[in-house]
């Protein structure tokens, strides 16, 4: 594979999964999708297009196949590199919750075990101290 930008890790991780079927795959084997067919109903995705960010997640090590539990079946699992992109899913939804939905829009809400709304996620330095986009710098390799 030819990286966009060989020495940024944003541009490496666009390169794997920055088109958006590939996350809402990711998304959807978060909320539980496994089969081919479910991915397929969830996100409305062509069949050949869904072929080829399925085949690609696997190749690079986010999505696992394994024997469904019928015996019959192959299903997709999030591998540890998949559910490592959680938060990125997490912080991607609570941005289009704040801009993506007019005020008053009803949209869907990630709760946790007990029903409670995840809280916004914000980067902080090691004292607690909040970072953004006027406190943090990128060291260049």
């Amino acid at each position: 594979m030819s990286w966009t930008d060989p020495d940024c890790p944003v541009a490496r991780t666009l390169d794997l999964v920055g088109d958006r079927w590939s996350l809402l795959v990711i998304r959807d084997a978060m909320d539980g999708a496994r089969s081919f067919t479910e991915f397929q109903r969830r996100t409305g995705i062509a069949r050949n297009i869904l072929t080829d960010r399925l085949r690609k997640l696997t190749a690079h090590g986010l999505l696992a196949q394994r024997t469904a539990p019928s015996g019959r079946r192959q299903e997709y699992v999030l591998t540890d590199a998949g559910r490592d992109l959680f938060p990125v899913i997490v912080t991607l939804r609570q941005w289009g919750e704040r801009h993506a939905f007019a005020p008053g829009e009803a949209h869907s809400l990630l709760v946790d075990e007990r029903g409670t709304p995840v809280p916004d996620i914000v980067p902080t330095g090691v004292d607690g101290t909040l970072l953004g986009v006027d406190t943090t710098h990128v060291r260049k390799a």
